[in-house]
């Protein structure tokens, strides 16, 4: 995992394009960057969710990733992400689409445990039986 914010959405942004619904990974990127730039996406306690709305995605998708060290992501509370969610929709589903991703997701993320286990979990396998708890 990168090491940096910046780093950080750029290896986001390759790995959701390998779920075939970005067309452009590089426009991706700029989207998710210029985001950024408007307020930073770090939510606190150790979580971060990039997102971008952008024609460059076919199709809405979220990616994850965790830091072992921690990236500094500008959060309220001053902790560094440990817990990095990419979320990317098409721009013609931008409002309810995303709102709705997002909604699910800090739902789950409030929870202390969900996220230990998030964050505990030793493989792919596991973190996607954690992440399957997300109703």
């Amino acid at each position: 995992m990168a090491t940096d914010r910046d780093g950080a959405i750029r290896e986001l942004a390759a790995l959701v394009a390998r779920s075939g619904r970005v067309a452009d990974v590089a426009a991706l990127e700029r989207a998710a960057l210029e985001r950024e730039e408007q307020g930073s996406t770090g939510l606190g306690a150790e979580i971060a969710v990039p997102h971008a709305k952008t024609d460059a995605v076919t199709a809405p998708v979220v990616g994850f990733a965790r830091s072992a060290e921690g990236i500094e992501w500008g959060s309220l509370d001053g902790t560094r992400a440990r817990l990095i969610f990419m979320i990317a929709v098409p721009e013609a589903a931008a409002g309810d689409e995303h709102l709705r991703i997002l909604a699910r997701l800090a739902r789950a993320l409030t929870d202390a445990g969900f996220r230990a286990r998030l964050r505990d979990a030793p493989d792919p396998a596991a973190i996607m039986e954690v992440l399957a708890e997300i109703p």
